[in-house]
């Protein structure tokens, strides 16, 4: 995945991230969005928009970081 893919991948996932959405949720909502993305692009693309965002949208910030997490420790698992 390129850079100008994950930054389309991280706006939509700015867009669509809510403070009561799971992490199931928002990678069938991404996937749904950007269909040739995996849930390793997504989480990837979720820790980019954190780092490029973080000082515009806390509170979004903070849902796609726990979102993030979670997805990397499962793919570890």
């Amino acid at each position: 995945m390129n850079a100008s893919e994950m930054s389309a991948i991280g706006d939509t996932l700015m867009r669509l991230v809510t403070p009561d959405m799971s992490p199931k949720q928002l990678v069938k909502a991404a996937q749904k969005a950007h269909p040739n993305a995996s849930k390793k692009d997504i989480a990837r693309a979720a820790f980019f928009t954190i780092i490029a965002n973080a000082d515009q949208d806390v509170g979004k910030a903070k849902n796609l970081q726990a979102f993030a997490i979670a997805e990397r420790t499962q793919q570890s698992d």
